[in-house]
């Protein structure tokens, strides 16, 4: 089912509002990160992106998503519980006894395909599941989502040149590009330039988005998958880390930091 673009707003704006409550309920989860890349996960899933089944999580029919920046991902919890992968009171259970819904997602998770808690292995694996599609003769697709930050581990830029060497037009990369690593501005630390840029170098057809705009994300994640020309596809989405929340948003350390309880609540009576 594809969402409405009245819709598919609407669906970024609860997924928000229930990532903080996760968060509220569920301190150990790192929230700055997971506010940054709801629109991209809104848009792969409810926009009518991504092929899979809730009943059959790993059928062989499913287009298959990497999600590399997985401590940055807990907003998904909300969008698989909602579309059936398991029963929404497991939100209640995040990272509690008897609960599988973890601060780190793992494969445990129906709807995850990989272990997630080291950073900068989600390339490499995507390449590596992209490289076996096309050696089956599958015609599903790979995305992979990334943050900015995990680009200074070198493995992905060995990911990035195999995929363009062997050419897996069924790869599709996603930056979050929030600017902010765990220990502050991503440009203070190792500058990536500009991506597009650098990413074109190393052989991808690469373009950016606002990545906080929904339906600017769906049409340009559309546009990337539809397009078979020999090249491995790269989304840059501009992004800010800690999205509307007071004193998170955009600051330099809120990868480590944790908003009040009662500033939470009362974001929780307002819309985003």
């Amino acid at each position: 089912m594809i969402f409405s673009p009245i819709d598919l707003k609407e669906k970024a704006k609860w997924v928000w509002r229930e990532t903080l409550a996760v968060h509220r309920r569920s301190p150990e989860t790192r929230l700055a990160s997971s506010l940054s890349s709801i629109e991209i996960f809104v848009a792969l899933y409810y926009g009518g992106v991504l092929r899979f089944d809730p009943a059959s999580p790993l059928a062989e029919s499913r287009d298959r998503c990497i999600i590399s920046k997985g401590h940055g991902s807990i907003c998904m919890y909300p969008i698989l519980a909602d579309l059936g992968f398991f029963r929404m009171d497991e939100l209640q259970r995040v990272c509690a006894t008897g609960g599988f819904l973890g601060g780190i997602p793992d494969p445990i998770i129906p709807g995850y395909e990989t272990v997630n808690g080291s950073l900068g292995h989600g390339s490499g694996v995507a390449t590596g599941v992209a490289l076996g599609l096309k050696r089956k003769g599958s015609d599903r697709s790979v995305f992979v989502i990334v943050g900015d930050g995990e680009l200074h581990e070198g493995a992905n830029w060995e990911a990035f040149m195999f995929a363009s060497q062997h050419k897996l037009d069924n790869l599709n990369l996603v930056v979050d590009d929030n600017r902010i690593s765990m220990l502050g501005y991503t440009d203070d630390i190792v500058s990536h330039g500009p991506l597009p840029a650098r990413l074109g170098a190393f052989g991808w057809e690469c373009e950016e988005v606002d990545g906080h705009d929904v339906l600017a994300v769906q049409a340009a994640l559309q546009r990337m998958k539809a397009r078979y020309n020999h090249k491995p596809k790269a989304l840059v989405a501009r992004t800010i880390k800690g999205r509307g929340v007071p004193g998170l948003e955009n600051a330099p350390l809120c990868h480590i930091t944790n908003p009040k309880p009662e500033l939470i609540d009362s974001l929780l009576g307002q819309q985003p």
